[in-house]
């Protein structure tokens, strides 16, 4: 055996180490495992394999603190590309959530589009069939003429254009998600891409070099310079060199991805796979040496077999790039034609390059010579894991609950102005120009489109409704990280209770700055805590999904983001429920206390410009009550539509309810006759905060007996969007409220919080609006929208 010839590569020195992310005591480290210094290709393969992206050695401990375990979980956290979870008569589903942040700051279009197309393969790597995507999106500001402005609407327009370009050339429904703009996330946008697919439970593939002597192919796309070391790329903070990284940015080709997909799923069909692994963070590096450690064997690999698209790519180049649309296979001894056979007629290229060894070793030849030699399970799964030094941030924003008393008695009487500027914010706003270049129909699946509370899908060869949603209000988190990121479980299950599904379990995206900095990393602890905290209260366990932390630039850190994917079941398809008021004359209820919390809210961030906190505490025992009791009343066939309150509070859910796309509606809603908080009386803009999170509370419309039709359920087009008397009354019977329902009691416990109604003319219109708009009673109302 003869070693590559040290001339052929750098000198590695300290200085190399360090440009390598490495520390000196993890140098030392390695030589410990080599029993030698490293080579120049073998100090890439372990910068890449221990950096942040690919070890997670700096919040890995803090994972642990996940629950990841229940009765449906067939694959935890860790153990594969993506957890499995049991839906019933013997099928399963594997979804996930990555992010792609970094190269999306760099490079929008290729930096989206290969985010999604990597979820994509980690999907189909279980043996799933990917049925739809879900995204979670923030950007910097988009209003305005600055010239950050200007970047910030092109990464947004560059983002939204390559996720639709990647999901609809391959064919993959993207159904759903959630997009924020704020000045924190400007420079370093987060692009969260969410995939799930399903899959029999016989159909289930792993990730394993097993089988001594057999042998191993590479399927896919060509080895390109392209996301050269993109996973080291992607663990160090954004500055103003960050550009020159351009070629860590790959580079994706979705109709090349679909023809993969086809190849591999056939081939896992046709039991000729005995392990499968894609090529994504640290390429044909993590595949080889991950497989090899997971099946508890060796892999030797000769790079002078890899198919290539550029001439002279040395070792370091190959094993480091991270080309998109390729796939490590390690086939069953015999089968080797069958791969070839397959292959060929999906016209995919693929190469015999190895074989499993028995030695433990991961050993990379190049025309003959041993380019890199290390012991496969430390490089994979012995990375130094770290617990930084956490310090609670001493901003001043956090607490200012003397400013708020004094914005909530300055603003009582701007309610109208509050509301149509809320509902132009950007973040509040209707998303028709993002998802319209979605395709959500392709595979008939779809039964609700993008733009409902959580989008619902249908498998027909299962027959199994699925419900799923991507939620986090980064502004909470970056008051209190504990407390928002268990509202923001909290408000992923409200979301698919509203759907009428019950939760199954979670994926997250941790989108994180430095964890070197104290504040930092004490905000990722506290996040991590917290969204654990809410999934055991929930019965959701987390199944994987990915940390992003170093999520820096020039103009700061952004917000902590812990976003949360979370899928429910729907059991039966009249249970499906949306949003959007059905039938003039149903009425109104609201489920859950009103609350009296301002802080964090959208209202005072986009009428007063301010994020200052505290933001709302959320009860999870009586947020799951509520929960149990809405999704009750929806299998009852009791509730018409459902919506829960979040950005804009009681308010903005209930205009946004008046939007149904087959019809507008209004709604007369009623107070009187019930206490108001005493903290908050007079305090007219409260139902557009944030008190919806406090408790959870839901909209709901409920059909109305014939008996009690309400007298202005007929009421004309030119109704009023949102009216309310001010005279005490008893609401009409509804059949919502006749239900012995926990819910049934929750009316004697709303409070009004102004003592009177403010109206508003609209020049040029005859209509007039009246906000006040907690529900102690209220109605449907046909009508127009005239505040648009």
């Amino acid at each position: 055996m003869t070693r590559a010839k040290p001339t052929t590569d750098p000198i590695v020195t300290p200085e190399l180490v360090a440009k390598h992310g490495l520390t000196p005591e993890e140098f030392e480290r390695i030589k410990k495992i080599l029993g030698r210094e490293p080579n120049f290709t073998e100090l890439g393969i372990f910068s890449v394999m221990w950096s942040e992206h690919c070890s997670y050695k700096n919040s890995r401990r803090e994972l642990k603190k996940f629950p990841t375990t229940g009765p449906n979980i067939l694959v935890k956290a860790g153990e594969e590309n993506a957890g499995v979870v049991d839906i019933g008569d013997g099928w399963a589903i594997a979804f996930k959530m990555e992010s792609h942040n970094h190269p999306s700051a760099i490079e929008p279009f290729q930096g989206a589009a290969t985010g999604v197309g990597g979820i994509i393969r980690d999907i189909f790597t279980m043996g799933a069939r990917p049925e739809f995507c879900l995204n979670s999106l923030r950007f910097g500001p988009i209003t305005g003429h600055s010239p950050n402005v200007a970047t910030n609407r092109r990464l947004f327009t560059g983002v939204v254009s390559g996720i639709a370009h990647y999901g609809n050339c391959i064919g993959i429904p993207t159904i759903g998600g959630e997009i924020y703009f704020d000045e924190s996330f400007e420079g370093n946008p987060l692009v969260n891409v969410f995939c799930l697919g399903v899959l029999r439970h016989d159909q289930l593939a792993r990730g394993a070099a097993r089988g001594v002597g057999n042998p191993v192919f590479y399927v896919g796309a060509e080895t390109g310079r392209d996301g050269l070391a993109g996973a080291a790329f992607a663990s160090r903070e954004l500055t103003e060199q960050s550009k020159e990284d351009r070629p860590a940015v790959q580079v994706g080709d979705p109709f090349k991805e679909k023809l993969l997909l086809e190849a591999c799923l056939e081939l896992l069909a046709r039991d000729a796979v005995a392990g499968i692994q894609d090529m994504g963070a640290a390429g044909l590096t993590c595949s080889t040496c991950e497989t090899a450690s997971r099946g508890g064997t060796g892999i030797e690999i000769d790079l002078a077999k890899v198919p290539k698209r550029e001439p002279g790519m040395t070792p370091y180049e190959i094993l480091l790039s991270e080309s998109q649309e390729r796939m490590l296979i390690i086939a069953k001894h015999g089968k080797e034609n069958l791969v070839r056979e397959i292959f060929d007629k999906w016209d995919v290229p693929w190469a015999e390059i190895g074989r499993v060894t028995g030695d433990g070793m991961m050993r990379v030849r190049n025309n003959g010579s041993v380019a890199a030699e290390i012991p496969a399970k430390p490089l994979a799964e012995e990375a130094p894991l770290y617990s930084r030094e956490a310090r609670k941030p001493t901003a001043d924003h956090a607490d200012k609950t003397d400013l708020l008393q004094e914005l909530s008695a300055k603003s009582a009487k701007s309610v109208v102005k509050s509301l149509r500027e809320l509902l132009r914010d950007p973040t509040i706003a209707s998303k028709n120009w993002v998802y319209r270049q979605y395709d959500h129909t392709v595979r008939t699946g779809t039964l609700v489109k993008p733009g409902s509370d959580a989008a619902v899908y249908f498998v027909r060869y299962a027959n199994k409704i699925l419900a799923a949603t991507s939620d986090c209000n980064s502004l909470y988190c970056a008051l209190d990280p504990r407390e928002g990121a268990k509202i923001a479980v909290a408000e992923a299950a409200r979301n698919l209770t509203c759907s009428g599904a019950k939760p199954l379990a979670v994926t997250d995206n941790l989108n994180f700055g430095n964890p070197y900095k104290p504040e930092n990393f004490w905000q990722l602890r506290e996040a991590v805590e917290g969204a654990a905290e809410a999934c055991r209260a929930f019965g959701t366990p987390v199944t994987g999904g990915n940390v992003s932390l170093y999520n820096e630039s020039p103009a700061g850190v952004v917000d902590p983001t812990p976003t949360i994917g979370m899928v429910g079941l729907i059991e039966k398809e009249e249970h499906i429920t949306t949003q959007w008021f059905k039938d003039a004359g149903d009425e109104i209820i609201l489920a859950g206390e009103i609350g009296d919390e301002l802080g964090g809210s959208r209202f005072l961030k986009v009428c007063h410009g301010k994020k200052i906190g505290p933001p709302p505490q959320v009860d999870l025992a009586h947020e799951i009550e509520i929960q149990n009791a809405v999704r009750d009343l929806i299998h009852a066939g009791l509730v018409q539509s459902a919506h829960d309150c979040s950005e804009g509070g009681l308010v903005v859910a209930l205009a946004e309810s008046c939007f149904n796309p087959k019809q507008r509606f209004g709604a007369e809603i009623d107070l009187g006759g019930v206490e108001a908080p005493v903290s908050s009386a007079g305090n007219l803009d409260n139902a557009a905060g944030t008190a919806a999170h406090r408790c959870g509370w839901s909209v709901q419309s409920a059909e109305r007996t014939a008996s009690s039709a309400h007298p202005k359920a007929n009421a004309s087009s030119t109704a009023p969007v949102m009216t309310c008397s001010c005279d005490p009354r008893n609401g009409p019977t509804t059949r919502a409220s006749a239900t012995t329902s926990p819910l049934s009691r929750e009316p004697a416990t709303i409070r009004p919080m102004w003592p009177l109604p403010v109206w508003r003319e609209f020049p040029g219109r005859k209509e007039s609006m009246c906000v006040r708009t907690s529900v102690v009673a209220g109605s449907v109302m046909g009508s127009s929208v005239p505040f648009m």
